[in-house]
């Protein structure tokens, strides 16, 4: 049996299998990092759906290396930029998506919320332990919309003593498998455009363009059911599925007993929009057991489906009003001085704290329980929360509230129009914490905030702060327009040439 990673990853073999791409050729197998290793930010041209275009990569290549380790280890991933491209941004910072860094706030990689960007020629050595996690993970650029242009990865922490381990025999490298959708235009033109739509999407970095776009994933396997056992870092109990719907930012762990008959079986990944199709071997791999014909599979798809302490209540309203994103009436805009910094500070009380009405303070070892709902056009949103894993008390679409025994994760669909869902989660981890859309175009466009929990607590609760990390700010201060990159003006006239482009008014670079 085999366990797929689903980042979306666990296989349980019984035949030997492996994925290939449409081309009928084995999927490149992933370079592996460890806990302790050197991510260098670059640029270069790769082709993913057989479009040629300048990305934002991650030692060279796309997605990002594996980064696995052990449940209790260090980390120690010094993240270099070596950005040269004028056409994208030149400035860059990476967040270790759920990873709770507790007591490691200034290492969460968050750009004006817990640091200042990493300029480029310049580094900064990401230091933060996993005493308790284990799981599936991923890396990102959290600096604008920069992780659309390339910059992302799977991280992966394995559990010695997972006591689930009796459900499969193979879980390693070959059994890691992202999904993730694609542009052909680079990102600093494509956040001027209202209701940007991806190209292509991708299985382990390959796919074919169709000039379709795509948002949350619909994922299935022909022939096979899998079941189940993690989300987003954390075990669920067993589930077994024919499909899974994912949305940006969410992972899973599913066992998949490869017992069919030798031949090969499509790996489907829809985008859940009008449109979207299987058509020419779009959205699609292939499982291909060992002894089959280097052939593309003839299976059929079935149908696809669509997914005890003082309580503290927050209730967040999103409205979506000419492509900006207005959370309780007020979009997020960065601010110049990261939040973390402003605490450190001496800043403490909500009104002190910029961006001003959007960020929500709160106080120590308090459960939180937030109703969120949203209007407008642009969803269901994958929302998701740093620092923290919490409670899904209820679903989007869901009229039941469950306190008894609900999913835990970091990412939860927010719903459509007329839906609400609500979380839980306990106040233990003293910092800012960023809450957003993961759809990097609606973050840029204003749907965020950020929950400053216990200010008066954060200097003692991450100390020490490294001499480096208080040297990013000057240093990105003082950067001139050139050195930014991101296209400046002429990434505002290329977004109006493109045709039929609804276009925000003109912004400064982030």
């Amino acid at each position: 049996m085999i366990i797929p990673t689903l980042i979306a990853s666990l296989v349980s073999s019984i035949y030997a299998a492996s994925i290939v791409s449409r081309q009928s050729s084995p999927l490149p197998q992933p370079v592996v990092l460890g806990p302790q290793t050197i991510l260098t930010i670059g640029n270069g041209v790769i082709a993913p759906d057989g479009f040629e275009r300048s990305a934002t990569l991650v030692n060279g290549i796309f997605p990002g290396p594996l980064i696995t380790a052990q449940k209790g280890d260090s980390f120690a991933i010094e993240v270099v930029n070596q950005l040269e491209d004028e056409t994208m941004f030149k400035s860059t910072s990476v967040h270790w998506h759920g990873i709770y860094q507790n007591g490691t706030n200034y290492a969460d990689g968050t750009s004006f919320v817990t640091q200042c960007p990493i300029a480029q020629n310049h580094s900064f050595l990401h230091t933060f332990s996993v005493p308790n996690q284990a799981g599936t993970y991923w890396y990102h650029s959290h600096y604008s919309v920069q992780y659309c242009d390339g910059l992302r990865g799977a991280l992966v922490i394995y559990d010695p003593q997972d006591p689930l381990a009796y459900m499969y025999d193979v879980d390693d490298a070959s059994t890691v498998i992202t999904l993730s959708d694609w542009y052909h235009v680079v990102a600093p033109i494509l956040r001027h455009i209202i209701g940007t739509t991806a190209n292509s999407s991708l299985i382990n970095g390959l796919g074919r363009y169709a000039g379709g776009p795509a948002s949350d994933l619909a994922f299935s396997i022909d022939g096979h059911n899998f079941t189940v056992i993690e989300a987003d870092g954390l075990q669920t109990e067993p589930l077994v599925v024919d499909q899974l719907q994912i949305f940006a930012g969410q992972r899973y762990s599913v066992v998949l007993v490869a017992d069919m008959p030798v031949d090969n079986y499509w790996m489907r990944s829809l985008p859940n929009l009008v449109g979207a199709s299987f058509v020419g071997g779009t959205n699609s791999a292939i499982l291909r057991y060992q002894g089959a014909a280097q052939v593309d599979p003839i299976t059929v798809l079935l149908a696809f489906q669509g997914m005890g302490m003082q309580i503290s209540i927050l209730d967040l309203q999103v409205a979506n009003t000419g492509g900006t994103f207005y959370v309780n009436g007020i979009p997020f805009k960065s601010p110049t001085v990261p939040v973390l910094l402003q605490i450190l500070s001496g800043a403490q009380d909500a009104s002190q704290l910029l961006p001003n009405g959007s960020v929500i303070v709160l106080e120590a070892n308090k459960v939180v329980e937030l109703t969120m709902s949203t209007t407008g056009p642009g969803g269901p949103h994958p929302i998701h929360l740093h620092g923290h894993a919490f409670d899904v008390v209820q679903s989007a679409g869901s009229s039941t509230l469950n306190y008894v025994n609900p999913v835990r994760r970091d990412v939860v669909s927010a719903g459509g129009t007329g839906q609400q869902m609500v979380i839980r989660w306990t106040t233990d981890n003293s910092g800012p914490w960023f809450l957003h859309c993961h759809i990097d175009w609606h973050l840029d466009a204003g749907f965020a905030v950020v929950m400053a929990e216990s200010p008066s607590d954060t200097a003692a609760h991450v100390n020490p702060v490294p001499e480096a990390w208080d040297e990013l700010c000057p240093i990105f201060d003082s950067l001139t327009p050139l050195q930014l990159g991101g296209g400046g003006q002429f990434s505002y006239d290329e977004a109006a040439n493109i045709s039929g482009a609804v276009l925000f008014p003109p912004s400064p670079l982030p």
